[in-house]
């Protein structure tokens, strides 16, 4: 990095350095919201307890990459950065948002050395500090798991920029930077999946700016051969075995990346990403109007919000809807670039293309135009993007500045651009301050989220203001009647508030929106997990009625029928089976418990009392001394053995 830094002016680092911090210092007083919440705070990687190994076994939150639930996200070294702030500060917040700020001031470091390549000197700073500032930005670098962005960042400029030294004199290839090149992108990609494209951007530069060809030139070399006139020439052989390798290489590292998802793709809901379940043409329709929803958050950062699931942007169905016109102008702007990009030789044209590179590239695993993504839009993804944005705005205004009449209003409309951009980052990183203050903010952005409503609500009910909570969860069930996990909420809401009838009615509409049995239909792939949490709650409420036992025990047997793997079905039905004095039912409950987990204290426990009630104490004590070497301060399990050695004398 030293020597990539040579380049780059103490001034200039200076200049970026209190630049970020005038903008991020807030970000230091926010805490763990969201995402973080199950990326650091319930992510058992993170102790130092936890071996290294399994930082490169488990996805991104903490969930073997093996399991049908893990969402197939496989970034260890950013774990890994994690694991050091843990270290280091445990769960203290305050350290993790200081390592994303330097993060931040080292991409943009990085960024402007690569501007450098493309614009003049104070292009090129300009670009770097409207990167700096751009409010889309607040997603990566004041969300801690935004971190993934960052570091995936600072190893995708470095390949790119070591793969650019690969042009030796006379046109001759430099083997080392491009092996160079190959390491930087595998450890890009094990930060973050996107950053893989990288290998894109370096083929096109190697093309059409290193060898400096245009599309008309190409297309006469190919036409020429193909006639059988000409031959390759020499310098193209060798632009061809330099992308040759690069690809071979990018191949296998997609090879390795594809075993280690175990070719399963992730599960998503219809929640995640409505589109991605629609028939064609609204699939397609929405999937294209998401470009230029996308473009407006770059041009225009006003409206940010943390979630766009759900409801938030309704499909496009037909051609004749309005939002269609969107899209037709995005793609003519985009095309009429390409094209000045490709024909025209000329520096002005080559900076157009690698900054257009840097849009596209970088952005097409996350556009759902090939594969579908867990997300609608996120800001965290236009990361990269907006690195060719601020290229892009920043020779626009080298050629404003150029023409001595507007040379004067274009530094007046740089500074009120750079001057807004930061005081609207300064205050959108308030916003992500707890998971209440965040959650409202994108309230404000969109109504027709029930995931936000929700949301908000779970941020009230963990500061025990039911009553409030109530408020949100109803909301969210009134935006999205079909939401089986609103309607539990509703209904543990009401049953905190000890209003036993209303939260079974809500848990009853829960029941019935979810699939109806389908004989022969195999469930685990089409039941999410914890909206089969509905029955487990429902039983164990009714089950306060002497009368209805037998009717809670159907419901467990129901949550089993449909995931045989159910842990907490077998637990729940076993302590009813208990007080319906069917011990001999529980123990074999308890028993298909301790099959699916051996290592929960609790459930040894409860299988403990099963045999004193079946009058076998030494089994029993067995059982404790089982909880207790799981968990030596288990104070019932204490308490109850000491009695029966009390009893056996």
């Amino acid at each position: 990095l030293l020597e990539k830094m040579a380049d780059v002016s103490l001034k200039e680092v200076a200049l970026i350095l209190g630049v970020v911090a005038a903008c991020y210092w807030n970000s230091l007083f926010c805490g763990f919201v969201f995402d973080d919440v199950s990326a650091i705070l319930d992510n058992k990687d993170l102790h130092p307890s936890t071996p290294i190994t399994n930082l490169f076994q488990n996805d991104f939150w903490g969930t073997p990459m093996s399991e049908e639930r893990s969402h197939k996200s496989y970034r260890p070294l950013t774990v890994l950065t994690f694991r050091l702030n843990y270290l280091f500060s445990e769960l203290n917040a305050v350290s993790y948002h200081f390592l994303n700020l330097v993060f931040h001031v080292v991409v943009c470091v990085v960024f402007l050395k690569v501007c450098k390549l493309f614009l003049d000197n104070r292009s090129s700073v300009v670009a770097s500090l409207l990167f700096a500032v751009h409010p889309i930005h607040t997603e990566a670098v004041t969300g801690v798991v935004g971190r993934a962005e960052l570091l995936s960042s600072i190893f995708f400029l470095a390949a790119f920029l070591s793969y650019t030294k690969s042009k030796g004199p006379d046109n001759t290839i430099v083997w080392t930077p491009i092996a160079m090149t190959v390491f930087l992108v595998a450890v890009a990609t094990l930060c973050k999946e996107q950053g893989i494209t990288v290998v894109g951007i370096c083929c096109v530069y190697e093309v059409f700016v290193a060898q400096g060809y245009t599309l008309p030139v190409l297309l006469d070399t190919a036409v020429q051969i193909l006639r059988g006139k000409g031959s390759i020439p020499f310098s193209m052989l060798q632009t061809l075995l330099k992308l040759i390798v690069l690809m071979f290489s990018t191949l296998l590292l997609v090879v390795v990346r594809v075993q280690v998802i175990q070719s399963q793709l992730p599960v998503f809901t219809r929640f995640d990403n409505p589109a991605a379940v629609s028939p064609s043409p609204a699939r397609q329709l929405t999937f294209n109007y998401l470009l230029p929803v996308n473009a407006w958050l770059l041009l225009n950062p006003s409206e940010l919000c943390c979630d766009w699931t759900m409801g938030t942007i309704p499909l496009v169905e037909s051609l004749l809807d309005v939002r269609n016109v969107a899209t037709l102008t995005f793609f003519c702007f985009l095309g009429s670039l390409i094209v000045f990009s490709l024909r025209y030789p000329g520096d002005s044209s080559k900076t157009v293309l690698m900054a257009l590179c840097l849009i596209v590239l970088p952005f097409i695993p996350a556009s759902n135009l090939f594969f579908p993504v867990g997300f609608v839009v996120a800001e965290r993804v236009l990361y990269v993007p907006s690195m060719g944005f601020c290229i892009l705005v920043a020779h626009g205004w080298k050629k404003l500045s150029n023409k001595s009449v507007l040379r004067k209003i274009s530094w007046v409309c740089l500074a009120a651009v750079l001057f807004t951009h930061a005081l609207k980052t300064l205050h959108r990183n308030w916003d992500w301050e707890s998971e209440y203050t965040l959650f409202m903010s994108a309230l404000k952005v969109n109504k027709n989220n029930a995931k936000l409503w929700n949301n908000v609500g779970h941020a009230l009910e963990n500061e025990k203001n039911f009553e409030r909570a109530l408020q949100f969860f109803i909301q969210a069930t009134q935006v999205q009647p079909d939401d089986i996990g609103a309607h539990m909420n509703v209904g543990r809401t009401y049953k905190n508030l000890n209003k036993t009838k209303e939260a079974e009615e809500s848990y009853m509409i829960a029941k019935s929106l979810m699939p109806q049995i389908i004989p022969g239909k195999k469930y685990a792939a089409r039941v999410a997990p914890n909206h089969l949490n509905v029955y487990i709650n429902l039983a164990n409420l009714i089950r306060a009625n002497e009368s209805r036992l037998e009717e809670a025990d159907q419901l467990y047997r129901q949550a089993i029928s449909m995931r045989p793997d159910f842990k907490q079905a077998y637990i729940s039905r076993g302590e009813l089976l208990l007080k319906m004095n069917k011990p001999l039912k529980a123990k074999e409950a308890y028993l298909r418990a301790l099959e699916l987990d051996r290592t929960n204290a609790d459930l040894w426990y409860n299988l403990a009392i099963v045999y004193i009630e079946l009058k076998d104490p030494t089994e029993a004590l067995k059982n404790f001394n089982r909880a207790l070497e799981l968990n030596p301060t288990h104070k019932l399990a204490l308490f109850n053995s000491a009695l029966l050695m009390q009893e056996s004398g």
